[in-house]
């Protein structure tokens, strides 16, 4: 796979950016990725994970992020963690991020996140290519949210403008709850 470096999407600081990937759209399939665990519930940290394969047949909130250890990543995170237990078992949020697996897990237990799934795109980034997020002099993503419908079709795409930009939560759910058929 031939990837693309575009630097005229998203600034950081005065300065564009390198994004390398091209940006996904609605409609299209989503493309699989590969990452490794930090936190999902039973399985171990540092597993492989194929995330859309593990999470067939329901709704997918993906949020890409540059680290959760900074304030809006955080902010974002406990918010999609809240949103998640209003949505039921039919809709998985899971963060991308590029912090170290154990980081993702002691992160989630510190911060009581227990409804997001973790998955760091560290080793190579496999995410980040694919979904046109990842900032090459940061090594870590510009901030953007997916909604992939049970069909694994991408039902909603928002690239955030800005790294400290947060998503508009309600459209996020509200493209949710229109793919569960709720």
């Amino acid at each position: 796979m031939t990837l693309i470096e575009r630097t005229d999407v998203i600034k950081l600081g005065d300065k564009f950016a390198t994004v390398i990937g091209e940006d996904v759209a609605v409609g299209q399939l989503a493309p699989a990725f590969k990452a490794q665990v930090g936190s999902w519930g039973e399985l171990a940290p540092w597993s492989d994970v194929d995330v859309l394969a593990q999470t067939t047949g329901k709704v997918r909130i993906l949020t890409p992020l540059p680290s959760l250890s900074t304030g809006v990543c955080d902010a974002e995170t406990r918010r999609f963690n809240q949103e998640a237990a209003d949505l039921g078992d039919g809709v998985v949020v899971i963060a991308v991020s590029t912090d170290l697996p154990p980081t993702q897990k002691s992160w989630c237990a510190g911060a009581g996140v227990d409804r997001v799934y973790t998955v760091s795109d560290h080793m190579d980034l496999d995410f980040g290519a694919k979904y046109g997020t990842w900032l090459k002099e940061r090594r870590w993503h510009r901030r953007a949210v997916f909604v992939i419908g049970k069909d694994d079709r991408i039902v909603y795409a928002a690239y955030m403008s800005a790294l400290g930009e947060q998503p508009t939560y309600e459209d996020v759910i509200a493209a949710a709850r229109q793919a569960l058929g709720a």
